[in-house]
């Protein structure tokens, strides 16, 4: 039976989340699923992903790989794929992956399919489903040549709490690892950090999402007290983003960010499928629109078929109350 290689991430010693959702899309494979991740000093990482419900944790410790550079990354990873032949690796789609994966792709001769929202299992291996044309549909990708192929997820395609939990801890092994520290180009300076102002959807527990229904940029603070008073983070879908109303980086969707809260709650939003695609993956929906036959309501799990400015204020008023 195949198995596939998921590729964790880890910045200064810090697990990536988005790490347990890749984990979570391996497992949707329904084959065997081993975990790995790349450092310097990795026990306290390993440690954390031996709890998921994986079969191994292998560790790529050196040096030379902290802090990250391509080159190193490159040498560790392809000498670790070549050694465990696994049917597949999966990875997660960070800025990292976008920076080291086509290189270690063209170093092994293998398929790269990247944006994956989902896999499906099929007969004859994997099919990933990625969004096509920016987001305006959705289409199942079979890789074709030998194996493994390398695919890395969306943030957000698979909740984090789908990778299970073992009761005892899987078991922790070191990949045996030859690094060229002379063949490595790259000195490497401070991580790019965002400007404090920038949202990160993705590690929102809760958002509250507004779309045309809201009509216009003046009834934003209705939206506004509802975030508050369940602690949620504000988002829009593209229109009003595009419209200036809010700022692109509240935008979700194919164009946007991709999320799952625990709680993703829609204002007056269609559900159109280049929307869909950044907030499927909450753990619960809860959709408002007044026109009953709203794509939203397909994915939701609740929905309200009602005025928002009608159902928006009650809301509010009962959460007020602790109801």
């Amino acid at each position: 039976m195949m198995t596939v290689l998921v590729m964790a991430e880890q910045r200064g010693g810090a697990l990536n989340p988005v790490s347990r959702e890749v984990i979570a899309a391996a497992r949707h494979a329904g084959v065997p699923v081993k975990v790995a991740v790349a450092g310097s000093g990795m026990e306290a990482v390993a440690a954390k992903l031996a709890r998921a419900d994986v079969a191994e944790v292998l560790v790529l410790d050196d040096p030379a790989l902290e802090p990250y550079t391509p080159d190193g990354f490159v040498q560790a990873w392809r000498q670790v794929i070549e050694a465990e032949a696994p049917g597949a690796v999966f990875l997660p789609h960070t800025y990292q992956t976008r920076d080291f994966a086509p290189a270690l792709a063209a170093g092994l001769g293998r398929t790269l399919i990247t944006d994956c929202v989902a896999v499906r299992p099929r007969e004859t291996g994997l099919a990933f489903v990625r969004p096509m044309f920016q987001g305006k549909f959705l289409a199942d990708v079979a890789p074709e040549g030998p194996g493994p192929c390398l695919a890395s997820f969306q943030v957000g395609a698979y909740r984090g709490d789908a990778a299970g939990t073992r009761e005892e801890p899987a078991p922790v092994r070191r990949a045996a690892l030859t690094i060229d520290a002379g063949r490595i180009r790259q000195r490497p300076e401070e991580p790019f950090q965002e400007s404090k102002q920038a949202v990160d959807l993705g590690q929102a527990e809760r958002i509250v999402a507004v779309g045309r229904g809201i009509k216009s940029q003046e009834h934003l603070p209705l939206a506004q007290e509802l975030a508050r008073a369940l602690d949620a983070e504000l988002a829009a879908s593209r229109p009003i983003c595009d419209a200036g109303w809010l700022p692109m980086d509240r935008q979700i969707g194919s164009s946007g960010q991709t999320v799952a809260p625990a709680l993703y709650l829609a204002l007056g939003i269609s559900g159109a499928i280049q929307h869909l695609v950044g907030m499927k993956g909450a753990r619960t929906i809860v959709a408002i629109n007044k026109d009953a036959d709203a794509p939203i309501f397909e994915v939701a799990d609740y929905g309200i078929v009602g005025d928002l400015f009608d159902v928006v204020p009650a809301l509010i008023a009962a959460l007020e109350a602790g109801e």
